[in-house]
C-alpha cells in the first residue's frame, strides 16, 4: 500500500457514509408523500419478512397520498396491517386492488423530535468519518515506520493534510444535506 491508495480508500468510505447518510434521510417522514417512507417497510408474506417494495408498485397519487398497488392482491390485509404497525405515523386503507396510505402533516412536536432524530443521525455519520480520518492517518503512519514504504515525513505530513481536508469537505456535504432536511421537516 502507498499514500495514494490510503488516501483514496479513505475518500471512498467517507464517500459511502455520506451515500448512506443520504439513504437514510430519505426515509425520515416531512409531511410530503414520498415513496422511500415505505420502501423497507417489513411485510409478512407467506411466513417471511419481505420489504414492500418487494411485494408491490409504490406511487405517489398527490402531495399528501400514496397508492401500493400489491402485485398479488391476496397480500393487501397483511401490508395494510405491516403499514399501519410500522410506527412511521401513516394511515392505510385497503380501496378496490390498492391501498391508499395518507402521509398526515406531522405536529410541532413531532416536527422536533424529527429535527432531534435527523440531527442524532448526522452525528452519527459524521463519527464515522472522523473514524475514517483515524484509520487513514494510522495507515499513513504505518506506512512512514516501514523503511521499505520509502515515505518521508514530509509526504506523510502532506497526506495527513489531505485527509484533514477530506473529513473538512465529506463533514460539510453532511451539514448541507442535514440543513436541506431541516428546512423541509419545518416547511409547513
Amino acid at each position: 500500500m502507498d499514500i495514494d491508495t490510503a488516501l483514496l480508500e479513505a475518500e471512498e468510505r467517507m464517500t459511502t457514509t455520506v451515500d448512506y447518510f443520504q439513504r437514510e434521510l430519505r426515509g425520515v417522514r416531512t409531511g410530503r408523500a414520498t415513496t422511500a417512507l415505505l420502501e423497507y417497510v417489513k411485510v409478512d408474506y407467506y411466513g417471511s419478512s419481505t420489504d414492500l417494495r418487494e411485494l408491490a408498485a409504490i406511487n405517489v397519487a398527490d402531495a399528501t397520498t400514496l397508492l401500493v398497488k400489491p402485485f398479488d392482491p391476496s397480500s393487501k390485509g397483511e401490508i395494510v396491517k405491516s403499514i399501519e404497525s410500522a410506527g412511521i405515523g401513516v394511515r392505510a386503507v385497503a380501496e378496490g386492488n390498492a391501498v391508499r396510505v395518507s402521509v398526515p402533516a406531522p405536529s410541532s412536536d413531532r416536527r422536533k423530535q424529527l429535527v432531534t432524530q435527523v440531527k442524532k443521525m448526522a452525528e452519527e455519520s459524521k463519527v464515522v468519518i472522523r473514524n475514517e480520518r483515524r484509520d487513514a492517518n494510522k495507515s499513513i503512519d504505518a506506512l512512514l515506520a516501514d523503511k521499505k514504504a520509502g515515505v518521508t515525513e514530509d509526504q506523510a505530513e502532506s497526506a495527513k493534510e489531505a485527509v484533514d481536508k477530506l473529513t473538512k469537505e465529506y463533514t460539510a456535504k453532511l451539514d448541507t444535506l442535514l440543513e436541506k432536511k431541516v428546512a423541509e421537516i419545518e416547511e409547513i
